[in-house]
């Protein structure tokens, strides 16, 4: 990349505060927009000044900075000088540059559908809903509820390569809009009647392999992942001026050609394979067939493979009155997610995690487990392994035993009556084969949650945890002691009205006595900006406070400042924090008062505040109420 504009970022940068400060940023065709964290420490008058800045504009809780068409040179080189990429895409790294390359593959899938669980989740309640209705015969599949209610929830699982082309694209710095017109050409109407139609299709003289990209998930990643390349490339050769118009066109057209053609084929082609495989096993022995389908059967749906045993499966059932190449592998395998992520639902002490946990887990067992694969089991990898183990010993017996079902339809709980027919043992046996499937899950999935899970403790854990701190927690609440010795006020005299109108939490004031802050509490530096003047620290019981070390003293760009400490540092109670020169701070006419505030006010009932009183080091200042 160019360095003509480094300089012109880093001023950017250190003016509106540093990385610290931004809690997103991104841009339009002329525009730098950042969402900063405090507004009120950035000049707006000094970031005007900046050579090669036009115009600054405070707007719809954007700052937004004015640079012109050369603004993407810019974004990415401010991108590149900060570590906002490296502490948000968990998706290639977590810090661990060591780690293999299926762990990235795998790091980088889950976190990009991460963003489209809580609609996966719904569409799969929905899902189990209508299960529920259909196994207590309070409505018919023939019924226009269960038409309509049905196409709702499958909506999200038909349209989800639109939804997994934005999010891979925000991952990747490509043009969401570009990606999820290439996965409009995925899902077009016209090339699924072409795929219904069969007949040979090519595009530029090269044949096209007709494919149903309908809740695919690793074509689309593929294409972005291609036009992420194309699309940065282009940017470069081509001129400012035309940019706009040829770049989309380039890009879809050479990418969505290579997506058709190589790309997104590659997942029906291995289909075929594996189809040609599964009937060669069939040839010698049922039992492995099961076997595999239950072991591998997640692995199959996230590259949208599963769809090639679809015709082997209905060929079998048409045939013989019966069918083992899908339906025994497929239940214990769906059983098998939802007991796992049912597991990590009791295992995590973390509520929103819980409740994910335990609500795809529902869904899975009722049959559908995209929402409990992707939000739960395969960003945590333990789960996924455990349940694969699990599902590979039920698939196992299954297959001894030679399971077949008399007829199609969901593989959930659900299912279970297909298994009902002339052979009774048919029914016995899947059961049997659930039963190991649920133990070894189960079983897998809570001992290597010890290793994995290294905040969530058993509840005696928990109770010695708590008897331990005992000191440090008075009626229910976390106590806070003074990070500083001087004398306590309210917000209220604080001259900014962002600390006095409480808008970034409750707290108070103190007029320092010496130049000294240090830790309130055991915990971790969450917070430090480049000027040394504001401190962040979150308790290990998950306070989170700001010390705000005078008014507009980030104009002195850290001097007078020392700070002993980093961001992701963890320190002990008293610890020493930062010094500050109080005499030379006021004689450079600022105010030295410092606001320490509580930012997640709204996790607490209430914080009982100490005011108007000289404080020591040693001293509590607050007490937060659970």
């Amino acid at each position: 990349m160019s360095k003509k504009y480094e300089q012109l970022s880093k001023e950017i940068l250190d003016s509106i505060g540093g990385t610290e400060n931004i809690s997103s940023m991104t841009h339009c065709q002329t525009r730098l927009r950042f969402v900063l964290k405090n507004n009120e420490i950035v000049d707006k008058e000094e970031v005007k000044k900046i050579n090669g800045v036009v115009n600054v504009i405070e707007s719809g809780g954007q700052f937004q900075v004015v640079i012109g068409t050369h603004v993407e040179e810019v974004y990415e080189e401010i991108d590149k000088l900060s570590d906002l990429s490296d502490e948000d895409e968990s998706a290639l790294n977590e810090g661990d540059k060591q780690q293999s390359f299926i762990g990235k593959f795998i790091d980088f899938i889950s976190s990009t559908i991460a963003p489209v669980v809580p609609a996966i989740a719904g569409a799969g309640m929905i899902k189990a809903f209508l299960a529920l209705l259909l196994l207590f015969n309070l409505i018919s599949r023939e019924s226009q509820t269960y038409f309509i209610v049905n196409f709702m929830a499958d909506a999200v699982f038909y349209f989800l390569p639109f939804f997994l082309a934005s999010t891979a694209a925000q991952k990747l710095k490509a043009s969401p809009f570009l990606a999820m017109f290439l996965a409009g050409v995925l899902l077009h109407p016209n090339l699924s009647q072409l795929v219904s139609q069969g007949d040979p299709v090519a595009i530029f003289g090269v044949p096209m392999r007709l494919v149903n990209y309908s809740s695919s998930v690793i074509p689309i990643l593929m294409i972005v992942f291609l036009q992420s390349y194309v699309e940065r490339f282009l940017k470069k050769i081509i001129p400012d001026a035309i940019k706009i118009i040829f770049v989309p066109m380039l890009t879809v057209l050479f990418v969505g050609t290579i997506g058709l053609t190589i790309l997104g084929p590659i997942g029906g082609y291995v289909g075929d394979y594996i189809a040609m495989g599964f009937e060669f096993l069939a040839s010698y022995g049922n039992w492995a067939v099961v076997f595999m389908v239950a072991t591998f059967w997640p692995l199959m749906v996230m590259f949208g493979i599963h769809y090639s045993l679809g015709p082997i499966s209905t060929m079998q059932l048409a045939t013989t009155g019966l069918e083992n190449i899908v339906g025994p592998g497929a239940i214990i395998s769906n059983i098998s997610q939802g007991v796992a992520a049912f597991v990590v639902g009791f295992r995590t002490r973390k509520t929103a995690e819980k409740s994910v946990a335990i609500s795809t887990g529902v869904t899975a067992l009722m049959g559908i487990t995209e929402p409990a694969l992707y939000g739960i089991n395969l960003p945590k990898r333990y789960p996924l392994i455990s349940a694969m183990i699990g599902s590979a010993c039920g698939g196992l017996y299954a297959g001894l035993t030679n399971v077949y079902r008399y007829a199609t339809g969901a593989s959930g709980i659900p299912a279970i009556p297909l298994y009902i027919g002339e052979d009774i043992w048919h029914l016995y046996n899947i059961l049997i084969a659930l039963v190991i499937t649920i133990v070894v899950t189960a079983a897998l999935t809570w001992v290597l949650s010890f290793k994995f899970e290294n905040k969530d403790e058993t509840a005696d854990e928990v109770e010695k945890e708590i008897l331990e701190e005992v000191s440090e927690i008075k009626l229910g609440g976390e106590v806070m002691f003074s990070p500083l010795k001087g004398k306590v006020v309210s917000l209220s005299e604080v001259e900014d009205e962002a600390f006095s109108s409480e808008t970034l939490g409750k707290g108070v004031a103190i007029y320092p006595e010496d130049g000294i802050v240090v830790a309130p509490f055991e915990g971790e530096i969450s917070a430090l900006f480049p000027t040394k003047h504001a401190i962040g620290v979150v308790s290990n019981n998950g306070m989170e406070v700001l010390i705000h070390v005078g008014m507009d003293t980030v104009a002195l760009n850290g001097e007078h400042f020392e700070a002993f400490v980093k961001k992701g540092d963890k320190v002990k109670k008293g610890q020493k924090l930062v010094t500050f020169d109080i005499d030379a701070i006021s004689k450079a006419g600022y105010s030295t008062i410092v606001p320490v505030v509580v930012t997640n006010t709204n996790s607490y009932s209430d914080i009982s505040i100490k005011k108007n009183d000289a404080i020591q080091f040693e001293d509590e200042l607050l007490v937060a109420e659970i």
